[in-house]
């Protein structure tokens, strides 16, 4: 069993999808499965993080863009792929960094996601995009 969805993001940070997960893999009627999330592009990463404090969120973010700042950033001069914009060649560096896919067991009919676990696209681009993740439960 398969679906696709669609995730609106409005710049860099993370965006909570758990609940649209959790109902379409829990009204799947499958008591034992494994579900698979890829996300098919390649300037977004996907995580299961802590969905109880947003200050979580927050701090990732700023972490990640602190590591890897934009381009046009001094510390950043050796990159050479820059005519998307200086945030394209960081937002690359970041998926390749972060997981672009999870797994998740379904026990009982239920996913096995901690009391605090939430499923969230992390978009690592400035502008808004609408990002696909595949799922598929076995």
């Amino acid at each position: 069993m398969h679906c696709n969805f669609d995730i609106a993001t409005q710049g860099q940070g993370l965006y909570e999808f758990t609940r649209q997960v959790r109902s379409w893999a829990e009204g799947s009627g499958q008591d034992e499965a494994v579900l698979t999330l890829f996300i098919r592009h390649t300037s977004a990463s996907l995580l299961v993080q802590e969905n109880a404090d947003p200050e979580v969120q927050v701090d990732m973010r700023e972490f990640f863009h602190r590591l890897v700042p934009p381009s046009n950033a001094p510390s950043m001069r050796w990159i050479t792929h820059t005519y998307e914009g200086p945030d394209d060649m960081p937002a690359h560096v970041k998926a390749a960094l972060l997981p672009v896919s999870v797994q998740i067991p379904m026990i009982g009919g239920r996913l096995q996601l901690g009391t605090w676990q939430g499923l969230y696209v992390f978009e690592h681009r400035s502008a808004p995009h609408v990002r696909q993740v595949s799922a598929l439960l076995r």
